[in-house]
């Protein structure tokens, strides 16, 4: 993979459930249409770093995004040690172990028996476990955090897409609860591609989300999520 003029830089955290599903539905249609995806980084952790947790979010919530930055610190040495296509490897590795589980068996304030065995399927060096405390790398995320920002501006969460860069257009989403078929992928893809890059589009938004059809959420194919309220794009418990 070439990231020198990739057709689609991502950016991702992986204990989003939103990112994850998109990132599933991106894989599908870059396999289709032969396109070069770019997977940055974004940490929820560093962008709801002045926010009162206690204050502000449901009680998982704190746990949940650093667990992601922890993780995502991983990732960093990893694309440094090995290169972006190692990160394309590790990010579906480290996503599954997340969210294809039963909720009990995922513990975000345990996440290094996850991370190795992330690590050890992608024929990456175990060690590399040791990284998720390196808060030498948090300025590092902070930057792709920031990157990601002053592409879409600030009221956005995960995952951000930059279509076609550095000159073509970048957008928060899109906030999917459901895999769209293989058939549906392209589709979808062009209508979103088509929607986010005429002149002036600004903003397309509801606030009320299907609970994500993924085991960890308890929701399985057949079914529908619960929709819920995600104001300010989670489930905040003040605006």
């Amino acid at each position: 993979m070439s990231t020198d003029r990739p057709d689609v830089r991502f950016w991702f955290d992986p204990v989003c459930p939103f990112a994850w599903l998109t990132s599933q539905w991106v894989r599908t249609v870059a396999a289709q249409r032969d396109l070069d995806v770019e997977w940055r980084f974004i940490s929820l952790r560093l962008l709801n770093k002045d926010v009162d947790y206690d204050a502000h979010f449901p009680p998982e919530y704190e746990d949940g995004h650093t667990a992601g930055l922890r993780m995502l610190r991983v990732c960093a040495h990893v694309r440094d040690a090995h290169g972006p296509d190692a990160v394309a490897r590790l990010y579906p590795a480290l996503g599954t172990r997340v969210f294809d589980v039963d909720p009990a068996d995922y513990d975000p304030t345990d996440v290094a028996p996850l991370v190795t065995q992330a690590l050890v399927e992608v024929g990456l060096p175990e060690s590399l476990v040791r990284h998720l405390d390196d808060e030498a790398r948090d300025e590092q995320l902070q930057a792709e955090t920031d990157e990601a920002l002053a592409l879409t501006g600030k009221d956005v969460g995960t995952p951000i897409l930059h279509i076609a860069p550095p000159q073509g257009a970048a957008f928060f989403g899109p906030v999917i609860s459901r895999l769209p078929s293989d058939e549906q992928a392209a589709e979808l893809w062009d209508h979103v591609v088509g929607l986010a890059t005429f002149p002036g589009f600004a903003e397309l938004k509801r606030s009320l989300r299907e609970k994500p059809q993924l085991r960890a959420f308890g929701v399985t194919e057949a079914d529908a999520g619960v929709e819920e309220d995600w104001h300010a794009g989670s489930r905040r418990l003040k605006k």
